[in-house]
């Protein structure tokens, strides 16, 4: 199943017109049409609205429903890119079906926020493999290079940026999954 049927499929479960969904999002009716009928491409942040929306992780509409095996090879991660922020995410587990999540999160370092908020309480582990990584939690600010590792509530972040001069890859776990 692509993209777009997922996305309309669960829109379609919750009885939800493309104008109510579009509302919610903040895109037009019309845009949200295109990608249902996979004929255009929305931005990880839109997606990331959609499924929020749709109250499904953002890779929910990229996996299949069931992982044939308990090992993802590094050539079958499913990857998810934004060209615009040079932001990247790969999938390291094999489905979100479980209690958690793990990911590569890869960035160009340009001191931008990068935290998302989020609608439902997670915990966090993140290990940083390369690069610099500003965290903030709560009022506490926090400066992670290669082999550091933080773990939090979700309520306490407030900022994380890729600062320095080299791309911050980290592998983050999440649970429950939200991506």
């Amino acid at each position: 199943m692509q993209l777009g049927e997922r996305i309309r499929t669960r829109r379609k479960e919750l009885n939800l017109s493309l104008r109510e969904l579009a509302e919610a999002v903040g895109l037009t009716s019309s845009f949200l049409s295109l990608i249902e009928r996979d004929q255009s491409s929305p931005s990880i942040e839109s997606l990331r609205k959609i499924s929020e929306a749709l109250n499904v992780p953002v890779f929910y509409f990229l996996l299949e429903p069931y992982e044939k095996s308990p090992v993802v090879r590094h050539n079958q991660q499913l990857t998810l890119k934004d060209n615009r922020s040079n932001q990247a995410y790969k999938l390291l587990t094999p489905s979100l079906y479980h209690k958690m999540e793990a990911l590569l999160y890869e960035q160009e370092p340009t001191g931008e926020n990068f935290a998302t908020p989020l609608k439902q309480h997670t915990e966090e582990f993140l290990y940083v493999l390369q690069g610099k990584l500003e965290l903030q939690l709560g009022d506490d600010v926090y400066h992670l290079t290669a082999g550091d590792t933080a773990y939090f509530d979700s309520p306490m972040l407030r900022r994380m940026a890729a600062v320095g001069d080299e791309i911050l890859r980290v592998i983050a776990v999440i649970t429950p999954p939200i991506l």
